[in-house]
Formats: structure tokens, C-alpha cells, sequence
């Protein structure tokens, strides 16, 4: 049975944060919108435009292949959800299908958590999971995300606190930090999870989270997933003047966080913004033709061939009938 009795407060709790949420994302986005527009205000488009066209093919193939590698590992996000909430008898192939049209179409559309739960459940329903099942996985991977995110960042912070003041313009003793303090706060949620298996939730609706030996699982899932996205993107970089992968990395994670606290379909705008403030080393028009083939790779590509998948899918459900 469900608590009525709380619902009301909660209710109201949830709206307020919500609202939160919302107006935290709208600032992101309209500052996004007005430092892209003093950046590319002056912006030469034939330039950009050679620039995409004398991109060496290796580098395109390349980052290709690393995009690909991460949307491989985002079937393990789902997969391992599927696991978490006792739903493991769900195929791998399942799953994959699940993960990587969802993902396609969620990461392009924004506001992930619908867009992508929507076509989870169309799928997933099929094998016996519920509205709730879905909600709990996306808690699981949401899970992943960000102990991937922390324990990734939380590293670079240490290792070139340098490299994460280019981005957020803070001395380095206060980046390095921010790093020991997210690794600890890692070391501490397992440690946590190490007597007893642990449950959260309430009102009926709870997880039991990994163990502590699944979670360091799930955050190699995370730390992969991220760091063949640096990868997909250092790429892409012009030759001149070089730049450092951990650097790169960092400036890829934040570019990548800002985006999803906006909730911008796709990122765009706040993704592009958060790398060129960052890389001012790079003529911009140059950079410009980085970051518009990585989106053709990471969004409008998989975007195609999500839907693609999903159509032919549902013709032949429906041919089956």
C-alpha cells in the first residue's frame, strides 16, 4: 500500500525542485546562446566550411570508430540495469536494441529521461517489464552516468588541475581539491555499499543498488563510455597547436554535463559553447568543423539510424499481427 497521507508534501517538494531545475536549465541555455553568439558573430563560414572538407579521412574514421565504441558501451548500461532491477533474462541483443535507439533518439530530442524511456518501455514492454521496471532503469544507468562522470573528473582534477582551470577558471589547488573530495565521496558510497546489500526509495517504489562490486563494474562501464568520447573528439582536433588527451578530457566531460543539466535537444548550443571557451588556443573556424563533424557522428548519424531501425521494427510487428 502506498503512504497517501505524504504524497501531498511530496508532491509539493517535487514541484519545487523541479522548478529549480528548470530555471537552472533556461540559464544555461540563454547564456549559452549569447556567448555563442559573440563567438561565431564574426565567424568566417568558408572556412569552416574548407576546414570540413580538408579534415584528413583518418581522423574522421577514427572518431567514427570511437562514437561507435560508445554507443556499444552504452548497451552495457542497460544491460547491466536490466540485471540490477532482476530483469537479467532479458537478451543482450535486447538490450543493445533498446540502448542504442533510445539513446539516439533521447541524447537529440533532450529531456533523456522521457524521450528515451519512452522508446525503452516500447521495447522492454514486450518482455515483460512495466512503466515502473523502465523508471528504475533509468535510475540505474543515470547511476552510471554519473559515477563515471565523478570518478573520471575527480582524476583529471588531480592529475592536471591545469587542464580543469581552463574550463572553470579556478586556481589549481582549489581543482585538485575538488578531485580528492569526489574521490572520496566514491570511496565512501562503496564502503557504504559493502556490509549489506542497500535499498532506496519509498511509497512503494524502492532499488536495490548494486554491490560494492558491481558498482566499481558500473563505474568502469562510466569511465569507458566518457573516455572514448575524449577520444572521438581529440580526433577531430586540428594538428596546430597541439593539446594534451587529459586536458581534452576534461574540457569533453564538462562540455558534456553542462549539456544535460541544460536539457537542450542534442546539447546544442551549450555543447559547442563549453568547448570553444574552453580551446581558445584554436582558430575557431577550424575548431568550428571539429565540433560540427563530431555532432554529424555522435547525433544526426545514429539519430538516422535509430529511427530507421525502429521503423523497420515496427513494420514488422505489424506485419507479424
Amino acid at each position: 500500500m502506498h503512504d497517501v497521507t505524504s504524497l501531498p508534501a511530496q508532491s509539493s517538494r517535487t514541484r519545487g525542485w523541479h522548478k529549480i531545475g528548470i530555471i537552472i536549465s533556461l540559464l544555461i541555455v540563454v547564456a549559452a546562446g549569447v556567448v555563442l553568439f559573440f563567438l561565431l558573430r564574426d565567424i568566417d563560414l568558408p572556412k569552416v566550411f574548407d576546414a570540413i572538407r580538408n579534415k584528413p579521412p583518418h581522423a574522421i574514421a577514427f572518431a567514427a570508430a570511437f562514437i561507435g565504441c560508445c554507443y556499444i558501451t552504452l548497451t552495457f548500461y542497460d544491460f547491466f540495469s536490466l540485471h540490477t532491477i532482476g530483469h537479467g533474462g532479458v537478451p543482450y541483443r535486447i538490450a543493445a536494441l533498446a540502448s542504442f535507439t533510445s539513446y539516439s533518439i533521447g541524447h537529440n530530442l533532450g529531456a533523456t529521461v522521457f524521450t528515451a524511456g519512452a522508446v525503452r518501455w516500447r521495447i522492454y514492454s514486450a518482455w515483460g517489464l512495466s512503466v515502473i521496471d523502465v523508471a528504475k532503469m533509468a535510475f540505474v544507468t543515470g547511476l552510471t552516468f554519473w559515477l563515471g562522470n565523478i570518478v573520471v573528473l575527480s582524476l583529471c582534477f588531480i592529475v592536471e588541475p591545469e587542464a580543469a582551470s581552463a574550463v572553470d577558471r579556478l586556481p589549481e589547488w582549489i581543482n585538485r581539491s575538488l578531485g580528492v573530495a569526489g574521490l572520496a565521496i566514491i570511496a565512501g558510497y562503496v564502503l557504504w555499499l559493502l556490509p549489506r546489500p542497500r535499498t532506496i526509495g519509498r511509497n512503494g517504489w524502492s532499488v536495490t543498488l548494486p554491490n560494492a562490486r558491481l558498482t566499481a563494474v558500473q563505474i568502469a562501464i562510466g569511465i569507458v563510455d566518457l573516455t572514448v568520447g575524449g577520444l572521438a573528439i581529440y580526433s577531430l582536433l586540428p594538428a596546430t597547436p597541439e593539446i594534451d588527451f587529459i586536458t581534452v578530457l576534461v574540457i569533453f566531460v564538462t562540455a558534456v554535463l553542462l549539456g544535460f543539466l541544460s536539457h537542450a535537444p542534442g546539447s546544442l548550443g551549450v555543447f559547442e559553447v563549453a568547448i570553444l571557451v574552453a580551446m581558445p588556443q584554436f582558430a575557431k573556424e577550424d575548431l568550428l568543423a571539429s565540433l560540427l563533424i563530431f555532432r554529424c557522428l555522435y547525433f544526426v548519424l545514429p539519430l538516422c539510424i535509430a529511427i530507421c531501425t525502429l521503423a523497420t521494427r515496427e513494420f514488422l510487428l505489424a506485419m507479424r499481427k
